[in-house]
């Protein structure tokens, strides 16, 4: 028996459970247990952006109204008809929010393998591909759950930051980000003040919630943070890149038509704000883009190689990761829970907006 979480595409808190019998596993098959999973607002803008970017086309429902939300976590080989995987091995990777999962392995190697399912070959590598714990280089036993909150949301931060320098930030000397307090805008914060002291350096603004204000001040890794209903305090005289990972309308609407000149690009990333999200029409200043970044990561495997990649993201999560974990101030506070009612509870939460920034929550079925 395999149990999911199902939500309607077309409104997200409309969500049920579905029980089905396992699928039998075929020749060349794996079934893995979802041992843990992180549920954070990154997995509400994969749903809320799921028909535009294909994240409900990773595990098909069956019913096109209906969508299964990605998470990354942990699972392992419970059935294994695969050559060169074992049963009790574990994998770090790209599930459903369900008990289990069937998983078509390809390309297996030392590292792992990436699922060879027909309906995920034209889906980006980047989310195909499960890492094996024993040979990941990463891999830290006391550190699952960060692992799970804030790798895959890291790497976006990061390319987020190399992004905009490797186009010189379009000219600007200042970034505002929105939903300062979310994850993979503090992560993308950490980035830029790396920065500090350099020629790229730029000045780093959040823009948050009156409730987040005190936590997001408090990472220090902004140089400034103002709350949505101030944003007119935004300086208008200096060039500005907009990094929006609220997808908020009226959060954009007005950056945009507080900068407007001084606003020299627009980059959308995310949906914290699910519930008011909108286009780029009519917009003051440069038309929003949004941002992909398995297309950064294309360049830059193209330019550094797939290990040169590797390696300097790795660089900087030990340093993010460090910083997150330190114990006289960490940034991060993991909760835990277990079963259907934790789940549909740390759902609602997180679409009402009522996790606490500091949290992050890490769950199984």
């Amino acid at each position: 028996m395999t149990t999911r979480f199902i939500v309607e595409r077309k409104n997200l808190r409309r969500t049920h459970w579905i029980r089905t019998d396992g699928e039998a596993l075929l020749g060349g098959s794996v079934r893995l247990r979802i041992e843990s999973f992180a549920l954070t607002s990154n997995n509400i803008t994969y749903a809320a952006f799921g028909d535009a970017m294909n994240y409900w086309a990773f595990f098909p429902t069956g019913d096109p109204a209906t969508g299964c939300i990605p998470v990354w976590g942990f699972g392992s080989v419970i059935d294994s008809q695969c050559a060169g995987i074992a049963a009790s091995e574990r994998y770090y990777g790209y599930f459903p929010i369900a008990d289990e999962v069937m998983l078509e392995p390809s390309r297996i190697d030392e590292r792992g393998f990436f699922d060879g399912a027909p309906h995920r070959c034209e889906l980006h590598a980047v989310y195909n591909q499960y890492l094996r714990c024993r040979t990941d280089p990463l891999h830290d036993p006391d550190r699952e759950a960060e692992r799970a909150l804030l790798q895959p949301l890291f790497i976006t931060s990061f390319l987020i930051d190399d992004f905009l320098a490797d186009n010189d930030f379009f000219g600007a000397s200042t970034v505002v980000i929105a939903s300062a307090s979310s994850k993979t805008a503090y992560g993308t914060a950490f980035c830029l003040a790396r920065r500090k002291g350099s020629p790229s350096a730029m000045r780093v603004i959040g823009l948050t919630s009156a409730a987040n204000a005190a936590f997001t001040r408090e990472l220090g890794c902004y140089d400034e943070v103002l709350t949505y209903d101030t944003v007119k305090a935004l300086p208008a005289d200096r060039p500005t890149v907009y990094v929006d990972m609220s997808g908020s309308v009226a959060v954009r609407t007005a950056v945009h038509e507080h900068l407007n000149a001084q606003l020299k690009y627009s980059c959308s990333v995310g949906g914290t704000h699910w519930d008011d999200l909108g286009g780029g029409k009519g917009l003051a200043g440069p038309r929003p883009v949004l941002f992909f970044a398995p297309t950064q990561v294309r360049k830059r495997n193209a330019e550094w190689g797939a290990e040169g990649l590797r390696s300097r993201i790795a660089e900087a999560w030990q340093a993010f990761l460090a910083q997150v974990t330190d114990k006289s101030r960490p940034w991060l506070r993991v909760v835990r829970g277990h079963g259907a009612q934790a789940m549909e509870a740390t759902y609602a939460a997180l679409l009402a907006g009522k996790i606490p920034a500091q949290e992050g929550h890490v769950l199984n079925v």
